[in-house]
């Protein structure tokens, strides 16, 4: 007979069958999704991409911000703690897949349940950067008053300290609890964000009206808020949309379906976020530019 251990979440970790695997398959983690793996693999697929895609990425954002000494944007303090994020984040993919395939260790999963909290969270830093670029471009007056960097550290760090309260309090609180208090912040992130990119573009058309050509700075503002967009609507607008509908959802369907394709969605941002940002950085190679022209003024 097939006997397991299973987490106070009810996470199935280790089996007592002398000569079976010490954990389940690597694509369910609730015994019900047998019947349904689909949404697993889906999630696991996509987090092997963000280990080998995401992974060197985030690493070439966090290169690129640090080396600038100059002709910085300011919203780059936000983008590197979101790219510093999501490097970690795409790091613990190994470890997550060695606890589930060899350890099964319980106590080692409140950890990883720490990790998935601190990535639920890292909206926040995008709506940062919304906010950041709002100013720039609605408020150019507000904005020449909040160039200070140190402002932007000072939230960065607050930003983190609600990233790592969310991270401790979902690796103790049981499930319910902690999808709701996740729910709500998805929920009020992707509005301001939504409300922000939506201003931005707003205003940077109706500027250029009647001429042909955009200003360089407002055509690189323009398509950094697109950028954004991209990401709000394919890694946050499916969990805006499904995760309120909660209680209409039936065991299977939530935790084998809902939850894992939700998730995956989220955690794909770790490879598009860089991936955005270095399709639009300069990138300099002995001395010389790769990027087509530089730009004199960045906001």
């Amino acid at each position: 007979m097939f006997n397991s251990t299973w987490s106070p979440t009810g996470n199935f970790f280790n089996s007592t069958t002398p000569g079976a695997p010490a954990g389940p398959p690597p694509w369910y983690q609730y015994h019900m999704c047998s019947v349904a793996p689909y949404g697993y693999v889906f999630y696991f697929l996509l987090k092997i991409l963000n280990l080998f895609v995401g992974t060197p990425c985030n690493i070439l954002v966090i290169w690129q911000i640090i080396s600038k000494k100059s002709d910085a944007s300011t919203s780059d303090t936000f983008i590197l703690n979101l790219a510093i994020l999501d490097a970690f984040f795409c790091l613990m993919t190994p470890l997550d897949m060695i606890n589930r395939l060899l350890l099964g260790d319980s106590n080692f999963w409140f950890f990883l349940k720490f990790t998935y909290g601190v990535k639920d969270f890292a909206p926040l830093f995008l709506v940062c950067i919304c906010l950041d670029r709002y100013i720039a471009v609605v408020h150019p007056v507000l904005f020449t008053s909040v160039r200070d960097n140190k402002i932007r550290i000072g939230t960065s760090v607050a930003v983190w300290g609600f990233v790592l309260a969310y991270g401790v309090a979902k690796s103790l609180l049981d499930e319910v609890s902690a999808s709701a208090i996740f729910s709500g912040v998805i929920l009020f992130a992707f509005a301001v964000m939504v409300f922000c990119n939506i201003a931005i573009i707003w205003v940077l058309r109706r500027s250029v009206a009647g001429k042909e050509v955009m200003h360089p700075v407002k055509k690189r503002a323009f398509k950094t808020v697109v950028n954004i967009l991209v990401i709000i609507v394919v890694n946050y607008l499916p969990a805006v949309t499904l995760m309120p509908f909660v209680p209409y959802y039936t065991l299977v369907q939530y935790h084998c379906q809902v939850t894992t394709s939700v998730f995956a969605l989220m955690d794909m941002s770790c490879s598009l976020e860089p991936l955005l940002y270095i399709t639009k950085m300069e990138i300099k190679c002995c001395g010389r530019s790769l990027s087509e022209k530089p730009e004199e003024v960045r906001v």
